[in-house]
């Protein structure tokens, strides 16, 4: 039986030599070839860019390959190199989009491949709609897809680096942060970020300590995700060499991982809160903000402070990359650890978010720890947040989904419901003014997924209890 390939919220993700083979990044790359084919001037070339995962380079051939054959030509990155720089040199070399093999931040056993348009951000659900539909026919036989060249393209390989160092250049006040002289640790996690985050760093005379910077498609036996429990060696270091700030990237580089001062993780809400901040206030950056609904409400009382618009979406960086190319936009970003900034390009960059928080520093001169601390006592709240994964059967899980979304509560946790936001799942807000939760459903595994934000650890008992109670009960 032939398994359907989906495009998640970025891209297709499998298994490899169980449903991420050759033979199905031929079918996807045909279909994605058939896309560009009707859109764009068949005369402009298709980047194509892979990360540190086992026969990432070798899909990256193969998906060439079928470029060239079907008449298209194809510059290929010269070394692994991370998303944001894929999509960057995408946008910037005047392409027909990009082609990334990459599973991101999941297991070391998975890889994907995602289509970045030409204008260097997430793929809209439009465009990945049409190529999931050629996929489909291809898979069922329908070769009528597939536009025929008379002569094949040529594949040349190339150095995204200097290009996107250049730009990058004109983002951060390198200036600034080496004047700042501050002691930094980074670990890439084996994968696309070293020499790009520290390469920076380095070239601008800002010393930088890098550790696991080779390739690893194991990772070290850990997981290429930049969030605290992957991050142990890095944080030694920080506490170790204190005064110091510790970053990661994850397995493509666009997500982010910062360490303060005291060798506390600081959350991706954290940092898209300081980064709004930094950006007003020290950057004299104007437009609106963005946000997914699993993000924290510290950014929407930030905009109340400085009368900046919020914009709501629903996960995926997609949706915020979507308003980032329709209007100045200061810092879009999402929970998960994925955010661009005010000129950048509309795709989650990891290296350039660890950058500007250590421009932030600079500007503030004074410890990230503090700065997180004054941050939460202006905007007067303090706020705790945690997900709920509740592992379910499959009907279970679409009953309570259906409960929720047709008859959510009135109360949870002693708290009254004052609001309900279906932009993607269900978001209930509570009377207090300061609380709320969003369900989820996971589109790949039965499991619901159950995120809280709350004032106090009180309330978060109260909350994370009576939902299991009111799911139970289903």
């Amino acid at each position: 039986m032939v398994r359907p390939i989906k495009f998640g919220t970025d891209g297709w993700r499998a298994i490899i030599a169980e449903d991420f083979t050759f033979d199905n990044v031929e079918l996807v790359t045909k279909a994605v070839a058939a896309y560009i084919k009707t859109k764009y001037d068949p005369s402009l070339p298709v980047i194509i860019g892979y990360d540190t995962r086992f026969l990432a380079d070798k899909f990256a051939l193969r998906a060439a390959e079928v470029l060239n054959n079907l008449g298209l030509n194809v510059m290929v990155t010269d070394k692994d190199a991370p998303t944001p720089v894929v999509a960057y040199s995408a946008r910037n070399l005047n392409t027909a989009g990009a082609l990334m093999i990459t599973a991101s931040h999941n297991p070391p056993e998975y890889c994907g491949i995602k289509y970045i348009p030409d204008y260097a951000g997430p793929a809209t659900t439009d465009i990945t709609d049409i190529i999931v539909k050629s996929v489909k026919r291809l898979q069922d036989g329908d070769e009528s897809v597939i536009i025929p060249a008379a002569v094949k393209g040529k594949t040349e390989y190339f150095d995204p680096k200097p290009e996107y160092f250049k730009w990058v250049k004109g983002l951060i006040d390198f200036d600034k942060i080496k004047s700042a002289n501050i002691n930094v640790y980074f670990d890439p996690l084996y994968s696309t970020g070293r020499d790009y985050f520290d390469g920076l760093l380095e070239e601008a005379g800002c010393p930088v300590t890098t550790i696991h910077n080779w390739r690893d498609p194991l990772y070290g036996g850990g997981m290429p995700e930049p969030k605290e429990k992957f991050l142990g060696d890095l944080i030694k270091l920080v506490k170790e060499n204190s005064p110091a700030l510790g970053f990661s990237c994850d397995g493509d580089a666009d997500r982010f991982g910062v360490i303060d001062e005291k060798g506390n993780y600081v959350t991706p809400n954290e940092v898209i809160a300081i980064l709004f901040k930094h950006l007003v206030k020290n950057k004299g950056r104007n437009g609106s903000v963005v946000k997914t609904v699993a993000t924290s409400q510290m950014i929407d009382k930030i905009g109340e402070l400085y009368d900046v618009k919020i914009h709501e979406t629903a996960v995926g960086f997609k949706y915020v990359g979507q308003i980032m190319r329709n209007e100045d936009v200061i810092v879009g970003g999402e929970e998960s650890g994925g955010l661009s900034i005010w000129g950048h390009i509309p795709e989650k960059d990891g290296i350039v978010a660890n950058l500007s928080i250590l421009e932030a520093v600079a500007f503030e001169g004074k410890p990230l720890y503090e700065i997180v601390e004054q941050l939460k006592n202006e905007i007067g709240v303090h706020y705790l947040n945690f997900r709920l994964d509740l592992h379910l059967t499959e009907q279970i899980k679409e009953a309570a989904m259906n409960m929720f979304v047709t008859n959510p509560p009135t109360a949870v946790g002693g708290m009254k419901v004052k609001e309900v936001n279906k932009i993607d799942g269900v978001k209930l807000y509570f009377d207090d003014n300061n609380s709320w939760m969003l369900v989820r459903p996971s589109g790949t595994e039965p499991l619901l997924r159950i995120y809280f934000e709350t004032d106090s650890k009180e309330k978060l008992d109260k909350l994370t209890a009576d939902t299991k109670r009111i799911v139970e009960n289903i």
